[in-house]
């Protein structure tokens, strides 16, 4: 049994394929504060002291901020995935 598709060839209730179903307005903003918090990640490109518990580390501040922002996106994606 098959499913009824309308003129368009889309199937009778399904969603729209290609970029424009995929493009709600939830993906644009995360898109767009991705895109902003690189940005200020790759301005602020000076050395930094971070202490790690005991040691002071010395590195650039665009690759602490990068860290910490993949840390940041592996737990969300880590809890986003237990609450489904």
């Amino acid at each position: 049994m098959s499913a009824k598709t309308s003129e368009s060839g889309t199937r009778a209730g399904g969603r729209r394929g290609g970029l424009a179903g995929a493009m709600t307005p939830a993906r644009i903003t995360v898109l767009v504060l991705a895109v902003l918090a690189l940005i200020f990640i790759f301005e602020n490109t000076g050395e930094t002291e971070i202490r790690l518990l005991i040691p002071l580390v010395t590195m650039p501040l665009w690759l602490a901020l990068l860290a910490v922002g993949l840390i940041g996106g592996l737990f969300g994606a880590f809890f986003m995935r237990r609450r489904r």
